[in-house]
């Protein structure tokens, strides 16, 4: 008992030092603006490298590590269900496919040429291939672009690159350093794929469905059998000589399709974040730092492919199919890192025998290099394409698809919206009746769509790209209204207008009071702050209920009614 007990106090001890530094450095990361995987994987090279003797039970911690990738599997499977290749669009698969398959032939040959071995290259080679949906989703939600035509495209490439992982890992899972047939563990091995994912859709399809809505009724209950799902999918998973991550996966794509799929992946994320720390860690903690200066030429030289390669692969694509050159451009940079499948690819590959220890610090440390300076990429990718933009026309036909989704004459518009979005939607009842005379310009394609089939004139496109904005001026507008959320682009919008038009009113959207001040400092004739607007709108509410009730009650009916005729 007392050997257990210090065994215990141990394990407790090594867990309390990895999340102290773990949450250490993630504030740091939060300060630079960087990724918490990042943050966790230098905390494992300190605890690793610059304090070994605090983290004593690297193997349990090891196997903790496995349980998070499980509920990350489990998680993406809730995410994405069988109906998502469906929603896929023709340029994601393409692009999806296009740039897995070249990514991976020319790191396999680069590889080879650094002297690795057929099977280890191979490894690099698709590790390289992968970017990460978790970064690009965040980053992308962060500037409001998941909405914008290369922000769809990006995460549909992204969805594309996820199932091309789980099939890798599938196919990998059940691999040993024995001397069978290659050939016939794959085809073994796709036919038990078969037969589970068979099992499991129709488990899903007529099963599950009627057990979990018994269940969901009390959230706990709900939770406690996701995971039991969870686990019994595991179990199923390793009889078949799978691994425990594509079972926890599968149990996540069964479940993907139930009304409660949202509730049980809120609940299961604190457990896959928790348990996510200690496998990043796990993977620091394993790198020797000693032996860097062994591995330090393939790293500079992978992530250099991965930094160039990918922006310049999605370029080519996207301008082979009709895309603008910023399209690519902002695609390519979205996507311009290793992911975090990179990572549990080449772990596996390290537990099956057929990588080192050394590939896995190189891909390591490819991930840190490749998602640092793809965030700060992302973040500033518009003015990265203001300073690239003049030496990428190669890269764009004439007539671009972009193009296609606008419908406007040329002529002179009294006034232009840029930003259709809620309070655009708001304000076009008001301003109907200047329809020949207004142009809406969004970029969401959708959107467009949908007001070109009303018979607005519409045009898509960008107001933070100087080209785009170039293009507006031609039509001579007498009053711009800018509902762009980001302070930046509508301080671009700003000053372009009132130096190329200075008799132009410009009225603008903030957010906050420093916003508004700003942008008045800078000539805007009026910003609109939502909040203080609301409140100065209940404020006479409140005033007329006071003299008159039947006066808010009217307020209440037309209020309903316009509700009713809005579309977001």
């Amino acid at each position: 008992m007392v050997f257990e007990s210090t065994l215990t106090q141990s394990l407790v001890f090594d867990i309390a030092i990895i999340i102290i530094i773990a949450a250490i450095f993630a504030y740091i990361a939060r300060l630079l603006k960087q990724p918490l995987i990042l943050a966790y994987i230098a905390a494992g090279l300190l605890a690793g490298s610059v304090l070994p003797d605090f983290v004593k039970d690297v193997p349990t911690i090891d196997f903790f590590s496995q349980i998070g990738i499980a509920f990350l599997l489990f998680i993406v499977g809730l995410n994405l269900g069988f109906s998502k290749l469906k929603e896929l669009g023709k340029i994601s698969m393409i692009t999806g496919l296009g740039q897995v398959v070249f990514s991976t032939l020319i790191g396999y040959f680069i590889a080879i040429y650094l002297g690795f071995s057929s099977i280890t290259s191979a490894y690099i080679g698709l590790a390289l291939a992968f970017s990460s949906t978790i970064i690009v989703v965040k980053l992308l939600s962060d500037k409001n672009d998941l909405d914008s035509l290369y922000g769809r495209i990006s995460i549909g490439f992204l969805l594309v690159q996820d199932f091309i992982a789980i099939i890798s890992l599938i196919l990998l899972s059940s691999q040993n350093s024995n001397n069978a047939s290659v050939i016939n563990v794959i085809f073994v091995n796709l036919l038990k794929a078969v037969i589970l994912l068979v099992w499991v859709y129709l488990m899903s399809r007529f099963f599950l469905n009627s057990i979990f809505s018994k269940v969901a009724r009390n959230q706990e209950l709900l939770f406690i059998a996701s995971l039991s799902w969870c686990f019994f999918l595991a179990i199923i998973s390793i009889l078949l000589g799978f691994s425990v991550e594509i079972g926890a996966f599968l149990a996540g794509i069964a479940l993907a399709n139930l009304p409660y799929h949202y509730e049980i992946s809120s609940k299961v994320k604190p457990l896959r974040d928790f348990f996510l720390v200690l496998f990043f860690v796990a993977i620091g903690i394993q790198i020797n730092v000693r032996s860097l200066d062994n591995i330090i030429m393939p790293v500079v030289i992978f992530s250099l492919f991965v930094l160039i390669s990918k922006p310049l692969m999605m370029l080519i694509l996207m301008g082979a199919f009709g895309y603008t050159k910023r399209t690519g451009f902002l695609s390519g940079l979205a996507v311009d890192q290793i992911s975090e499948f990179s990572l549990i690819l080449i772990v596996l590959g390290n537990r099956l025998g057929h990588v080192s220890q050394e590939v896995v610090a190189i891909i390591t440390l490819v991930g840190i290099i490749t998602i640092t300076i793809s965030t700060y990429f992302i973040n500033y990718g518009d003015k990265l394409y203001f300073v690239f933009s003049r030496f990428l026309n190669i890269f764009e036909r004439k007539e671009t698809i972009e193009k296609q989704f606008s419908s406007h004459k040329k002529q002179e518009y009294m006034l232009i919206l840029i930003g259709y979005g809620r309070t655009g939607s708001i304000l076009m009842r008001d301003l109907d009746k200047y329809k020949d005379k207004m142009l809406i310009v969004d970029y969401n394609p959708d959107i467009i769509k949908k007001l070109a089939k009303k018979g607005y004139h519409v045009l898509y496109g960008d107001a933070s790209d100087i080209d785009f904005l170039q293009e507006l001026r031609k039509l001579n507008p007498k009053i711009v209204i800018s509902m762009i959320r980001h302070v930046d682009d509508n301080l671009l919008v700003l000053r372009f207008f009132k130096n190329e038009i200075r008799s132009s009113t410009i009225v603008l959207k903030g957010y906050n009071p420093d916003e508004a001040l700003d942008l008045y400092e800078n000539g805007a004739d009026y910003v609109m702050l939502p909040l203080i607007a609301g409140a100065e709108l209940l404020s006479r509410l409140i005033k007329d209920a006071v003299k008159n009730r039947g006066k808010i009650l009217r307020y209440k009916n037309e209020h309903i009614k316009h509700l009713k005729s809005l579309e977001f």
